[in-house]
């Protein structure tokens, strides 16, 4: 579980924070997943934007508090934590009302990290790289250029060993921007983990099994981005599009994963142009 120790923390301000703050951005996936465990558990807290898209999170006042330049961030009685899956197992251990639980103790208390179908843990981004597809779909990123001139200027301000992780990545994003090729292994990765979980579901309405866990958060954020991405659910995992549908439907999830109309339009005008160049999802993976 990381929480970053005083020493850490230049924004010295959020350290006189009561109460839960959390810092997000509401198209990021892993600040969805953590806004929607905060709805089901019931968890009052103070929302603070960092919009990606202008780059605060870069900013000195935001690196100040994560080095890392991620989201989301809780700040908890002004003890910061990162990383969603330890920041949502904080939550759990800590803070979260025995009443919103639901579940056997197993399924309540872990975090998807340590629940099994481990591909939801934060080792996923490296197994399958879900911002590849999605973001070629949604556009939601900025050009490769002005990307690789942000991580050359702040990659010294960013620490941590999994931050090289995360570096590696920009910088083969910031090289090659997001190749054919590169959707393709990540589409068929993510086929093999979702046809794990379509037999999964064959035996329980969740992933867990009978009641909703925060493996069921996690896989449908992956699962709701590559949609977007226009993955073909019903056609390869009818049992996952059920439960997607299912979740969906459910105000908690509803609207954090809602887009604004702006971003629709986006999305669609970027849809309408893969099929007409024949580069659509299924057809660059082969599906």
């Amino acid at each position: 579980m990381v929480q970053l120790v005083d020493g850490d923390i230049k924004t010295r301000e959020v350290l006189d924070w009561k109460g839960v703050h959390v810092l997000h951005f509401m198209g990021s996936s892993c600040s969805q997943k953590l806004r929607i465990f905060l709805n089901l558990k019931g968890i009052k807290w103070e929302s603070h934007l960092v919009d990606l898209f202008a780059n605060e999170n870069f900013q000195p006042w935001f690196l100040g508090i994560n080095p890392r330049g991620l989201v989301p961030v809780l700040v908890h009685d002004g003890a910061v934590h990162i990383e969603s899956n330890d920041i949502i197992q904080y939550l759990e251990q800590k803070i979260s009302n025995p009443s919103a639980h639901s579940g056997r103790p197993r399924e309540r208390a872990c975090g998807p990290a340590q629940a099994r179908g481990r591909p939801a843990s934060r080792s996923s981004h490296a197994k399958f790289p879900i911002r590849i597809q999605p973001t070629r779909a949604s556009q939601a990123c900025t050009d490769a250029r002005k990307l690789c001139r942000e991580w050359h200027r702040h990659r010294a301000r960013r620490q941590g060993s999994r931050q090289r992780d995360t570096d590696r990545v920009l910088a083969a994003r910031a090289k090659e921007g997001f190749t054919d090729e590169r959707a393709r292994a990540s589409a068929h990765k993510f086929r093999v983990a979702f046809d794990a979980l379509d037999q999964r579901l064959a035996q329980h309405p969740y992933l867990m099994g009978n009641t909703l866990s925060v493996l069921d958060i996690a896989w449908l954020i992956y699962a709701n981005r590559l949609s977007l991405g226009g993955y073909p659910f019903a056609r390869l995992h009818p049992r996952v599009a059920m439960w997607m549908e299912k979740l969906c439907a459910r105000t908690e999830f509803a609207k954090e994963i809602a887009m604004p109309p702006a971003a629709v339009t986006r999305l669609e005008a970027t849809r309408r142009s893969q099929v007409e160049a024949g580069k659509t999802l299924e057809a660059v993976a082969g599906f």
